[in-house]
């Protein structure tokens, strides 16, 4: 039978002196928290018999954190997700405990988001949340701020001078991209872009990009007045067909915001050799049925994943004393296609 590892063995691996794993193991005095840990992962590499006991101690010495979220209803597959994974994230971190609160807004009211985030920061140490730019929300977040909250926006921007930081995509760079498609699949002609409202500086940069693209690049397409569809599928649905019996050469459309469902019922209305090349936004079931159908060229997708991995160390290191983070942290997108699904 092979002997079990020996605190001799520990210090060796782990680089420190036998000492300090005495420290480490019986808490004699206080170590290093990088020691601590590098005891630790030692340990479970040579399958040292205290191993457990050593993370458990390391783990009850970690402070407690409680992260509030505020997400949006409006796309319930998307946002559903993006909750599971921000639970995910909480649930696994290494240097701190925290507990997790996630609810869900209407994105048109800025009363209603201000009220839910001083009722999430009222049992919260800090707060994430996707919000429309707006002054009384941007007042919220200063005075969240002056009270040692630190407040985070998601996906879309705001308060700029208030908030913790802002953790998502480059906005301006998806409208950008958007449009590139839309000019290197269809003919030159109309194209028509949806938002779901002004009131979100993500979208609004989308836009901007979006008609930048063209402006600068593909002047022979005609960007049509932006439609604001509240992300609701059945304005969109409505709005599509009304652009399709209107302009003949109607050959891109790009929906920004949410209500792409809408789009993609439209798109199967319509006859097959006349579809604009079409893009939306984010991966849910329906948008990949879609892509497979050839309905839809392009979807362009929020890393939630890679955000919330990002994200939820961020919110622990602005509340630990001295901690702080970025101002902004963009992430690359992710890009589907018929072919890559």
């Amino acid at each position: 039978m092979a002997k079990r590892p020996t605190i001799e063995q520990l210090a060796q691996e782990s680089g420190v002196s036998v000492a300090t794993v005495d420290r480490v193991l019986n808490k004699r005095l206080p170590v290093r928290a990088e020691t601590a840990h590098r005891v630790h992962e030692a340990a479970i590499r040579i399958g040292f018999h205290a191993a457990g006991l050593i993370g458990q101690r390391l783990r009850e010495e970690q402070p407690i954190f409680r992260l509030g979220f505020l997400l949006l209803e409006t796309d319930q597959q998307f946002y559903g997700r993006f909750a599971d994974e921000i639970a995910g994230a909480v649930a696994v971190s290494q240097d701190f405990r925290a507990s997790c609160k996630i609810d869900f807004i209407s994105h048109q009211d800025p009363a209603e988001a201000v009220a839910r985030l001083e009722a999430m920061a009222a049992n919260s140490d800090a707060v994430a949340m996707v919000a429309p730019e707006h002054p009384t929300l941007a007042a919220a977040v200063e005075w969240l701020k002056e009270r040692g909250v630190p407040v985070f926006a998601l996906l879309s921007d705001f308060a700029p001078a208030a908030r913790q930081a802002y953790v998502g995509v480059h906005n301006g760079k998806v409208g950008r991209t958007a449009a590139w498609m839309i000019a290197q699949s269809a003919r030159p002609g109309k194209v028509a872009l949806f938002v779901g409202s002004h009131r979100f500086h993500g979208q609004e940069l989308r836009e901007i990009g979006f008609r930048a693209f063209f402006r600068e690049e593909a002047p022979d397409f005609t960007v049509l007045d932006t439609i604001v569809n509240l992300e609701a599928h059945e304005l969109t649905h409505e709005a599509m067909l009304d652009l399709y019996h209107r302009h003949d050469d109607l050959t891109g459309v790009y929906v920004a915001g949410g209500g792409s469902g809408g789009l993609v019922t439209a798109l199967r209305e319509m006859e097959p050799d006349r579809r604009p090349v079409a893009v939306c936004n984010e991966l849910t079931a329906d948008r990949r049925a879609a892509l497979a159908e050839k309905l839809l060229t392009m979807v362009i997708a929020t890393p939630i994943e890679r955000i919330c991995r990002d994200l939820v160390p961020l919110m622990a290191e602005a509340l630990k004393p001295g901690g702080s983070a970025p101002a902004q942290i963009f992430l690359p997108f992710d890009i589907y296609l018929p072919e890559s699904i």
